[in-house]
């Protein structure tokens, strides 16, 4: 057998040749050495810490930057004790509003030096479950959640050692105030609000769309209760049968509610729907029955997602205010992974504002 041959010019393994070296990135030891000091001084002058003369730190940064050295921020969180992980974890992610809200945390965590992991839970209590603890390992500092299945047994038992700031809906069975930082809108004066909105124009017989049997959405409660406010601020009772029951919060779902209450539809002059899928899935539906919108119904929706301002017609809808969610819930839990006590007395249970976009729809 003859030997293995190599193409021409190329060397053998045994050949000792060897690469070209690659330059590499400057270590905190080739600062210390061209700056004359310790690496632990170094290291000081890097993190501001211990005692460093105004001569010694100045000569060590210029050499940080002439050699392009870059502290490790790994390195640096781990010595901390932290991983600059928070997590935000959330029902749906394809959901417009909570794809907006994961979109304000990245942001704003990304200019506190945080990186965000998502989860998506769809509402399953074991998933939920998991995701409190922290998914099962420890690499979050903290956690922005909001959960739909858990229960306040749940969230208290999961948030042993994580900082955890809740969205939304206060968890099943939390009464009395919660034991951790809770951020979210105040659902029942926004459909209050609204529906009071209506009644102003001269509506008199309104629709809710939006009663949730399964109680899969903490939302869909509230805001039929300020429905039901709203009504009674007026000097009007509900009417049972226009308290239109959904299967989930979807578009889908809107239309298929529509369809099957049209009867209803047709002697009510306004639909207050739970959210803005919901209000342009029922738009549909009436329009596809003769149904004019704001005509004979004028329809509201909630959350105020991107396709509201471009539906036909536009529609009018609750408007929280995303940004100012996401930077009180980071704000807050970047308080406490920093060290902020859990005393009672100084958890926060803040609403954020909102505002009623008025458009076309009524």
């Amino acid at each position: 057998m003859s030997p293995h041959r190599t193409p021409a010019g190329s060397p053998t393994p045994s050949s000792g040749a060897r690469r070209p070296s690659r330059p590499h990135a400057p270590t905190v030891k080739d600062v210390a050495a061209a700056a004359g000091v310790s690496w632990k001084t170094v290291s000081n002058v890097v993190n501001n810490t211990g005692r460093v003369g105004d001569e010694t730190r100045d000569r060590v940064r210029r050499v940080i930057t002439e050699l392009g050295y870059q502290p490790s921020m790994a390195g640096r969180q781990l010595r901390r004790g932290r991983t600059g992980i928070i997590g935000l974890a959330v029902p749906d992610i394809q959901s417009p509003y909570f794809s907006r809200l994961a979109h304000e945390v990245m942001d704003l965590a990304q200019k506190r030096s945080y990186r965000v992991l998502i989860a998506e839970t769809s509402g399953d209590v074991e998933l939920e479950r998991s995701v409190a603890r922290g998914f099962g390992v420890q690499l979050l500092d903290g956690l922005i959640f909001s959960p739909l299945g858990l229960t306040l047994s749940d969230a208290d038992q999961s948030r042993e050692g994580t900082p955890t700031v809740l969205l939304g809906e206060r968890p099943a069975g939390a009464t009395a105030p919660l034991s951790t930082d809770h951020v979210a809108i105040d659902n029942v004066r926004a459909a209050r609000d609204i529906t009071g909105y209506l009644l102003s124009t001269g509506r008199r017989r309104p629709a809710f769309l939006g009663c949730e049997p399964s109680g899969a959405h903490r939302s869909a409660e509230p805001r039929l209760h300020g429905f039901v406010e709203g009504l009674a601020e007026a000097g009007l009772e509900p009417v049972p049968e226009r308290l239109i029951p959904v299967e989930s919060f979807t578009r889908r779902a809107g239309y298929r509610a529509a369809t099957g209450a049209l009867s209803v539809l047709r002697k009510a002059d306004a639909l207050v729907c739970a959210n803005d899928m919901l209000a342009l899935g029922a738009m549909a539906a009436m329009r596809a029955a003769g149904l004019r919108v704001p005509a004979d119904v004028a329809v509201t929706g909630w959350d105020d997602v991107d396709d509201a301002a471009y539906a036909s017609p536009s529609l009018t809808t609750v408007s929280p205010d995303i940004g100012a969610l996401a930077g009180e819930a980071l704000d807050r839990l970047i308080a406490r992974i920093d060290g902020s006590p859990l005393h009672p007395d100084q958890l926060e249970d803040l609403s954020i504002p909102y505002r009623i976009v008025v458009r076309a729809s009524t």
